[in-house]
């Protein structure tokens, strides 16, 4: 079992590039791991990791050792997954990733729901809005709202959006409404920093996309603080439809330039394949699929 333990340690301080990293993980100190690795270098007779001053790296041997040792412990995690289904109790711990205004408005009733119907998995959901690495191994599924996909993951669709442009009555009547995307220089817009297009905003003319890149008066990582900005009138904004259904159920909020809207972007459960897929997993995908399709997002 210490092999076991050294392994998994050493797998981690390759995923993660720190010893400090996986201490903090593991909630150990750096000094018990720095005890672990050389306790497998020592049983191996070769040194598995360079290290300096500024960075980690593998050595020749290393980068062999992790390759067979990640097969392993992903093996052993199959072998626990598939033996505890035997009883049909679908059990454990499902870390999961969203963005943050999805996940704050939709995923937590979704999770209640699923664990209604399995009361022996645990759900880690961890909300932000930064690209996230499977393969690292810190989450079991990623929740994307994009038009791109990365490769080498599986993707299923479980619901999908409309990107759109807004503005409260209010500012329409002081500032007016821009009709044409140009005019969007004209106007104060909401700029969120988290987006995949960066600053710039995504429209549709003449059947190809174009980029836009606006004169932001307020920026933020978070949509919805964004959304309620420019329901006070503070400017435009481009967002989501599902982010804003609120405030256009409440006329608080407009659409404006509809006629250069981009085709619906598709909400994604992204995982990483693999040979046995955990019954945590593929059950609560298969929830989240049937569960989208019976509710509408954009009618709250």
């Amino acid at each position: 079992m210490d092999k076991l333990n050294n392994m998994q340690v050493f797998c981690r301080i390759v995923e993660l590039g720190t010893f400090a990293s996986v201490a903090r993980e593991m909630d150990l100190s750096a000094m018990m791991i720095s005890k672990y690795i050389a306790q497998l270098e020592e049983s191996l007779g070769v040194a598995l990791l360079n290290r300096t001053t500024r960075k980690i790296s593998l050595t020749e041997a290393g980068e062999v050792y992790y390759q067979r040792s990640k097969q392993l412990l992903d093996d052993f995690s199959e072998l626990d997954e598939s033996t505890s289904q035997l009883g049909r109790n679908v059990k454990g711990t499902l870390r999961v990733s969203a963005s943050i205004d999805f996940g704050g408005l939709y995923m937590v009733p979704a999770i209640d729901a699923y664990q209604q119907a399995y009361p022996d998995v645990k759900i880690m959901m961890t909300l932000h809005n930064s690209q996230v690495n499977l393969s690292e191994g810190s989450i079991d599924l990623a929740i994307l709202v994009t038009d791109t996909l990365d490769l080498g993951v599986v993707a299923r669709k479980i619901a999908e959006t409309r990107l759109c442009t807004y503005a409260s009555p209010g500012y329409i009547r002081q500032y007016g409404e821009p009709k044409v995307i140009e005019e969007l220089k004209f106007h104060h817009c909401l700029y969120n920093t988290d987006t995949p297009h960066k600053d710039y905003w995504i429209y549709r003319v003449d059947n190809e996309e174009v980029k836009v890149k606006t004169s932001w008066r307020l920026a933020s990582n978070n949509g919805r603080a964004l959304c309620q900005a420019a329901a006070l009138g503070m400017g435009i904004t481009q967002a989501p439809e599902l982010s804003v259904a609120t405030y256009l159920a409440q006329g608080q909020l407009v659409e404006i330039l509809q006629d250069h809207r981009i085709p619906t972007l598709a909400i994604y459960a992204t995982y990483l394949q693999r040979r046995f897929m955990p019954a945590k997993l593929t059950t609560f995908v298969d929830f989240l699929v049937r569960y989208f399709a019976e509710i509408d997002m954009h009618n709250p």
